[in-house]
């Protein structure tokens, strides 16, 4: 069952997220330098989000 369109939320996805994913958190850190192939993915540190999701 499908939600109606008068329902749904059109600006639902222009927040930007405040939860990464391991692999987003992976791929900022290996940006930075902090992180790299080999090392553990558990208890990884906190990285800083200031992206928009993108548009659906």
């Amino acid at each position: 069952m499908s939600i109606h369109r008068s329902l749904k939320v059109k600006a639902g996805l222009l927040r930007s997220r405040s939860v990464l994913t391991r692999v987003e958190r992976i791929e900022a850190l290996r940006r930075k330098g902090t992180w790299s192939e080999g090392e553990s993915v558990y208890g990884l540190p906190k990285v800083r989000t200031k992206f928009k999701a993108a548009k659906g």
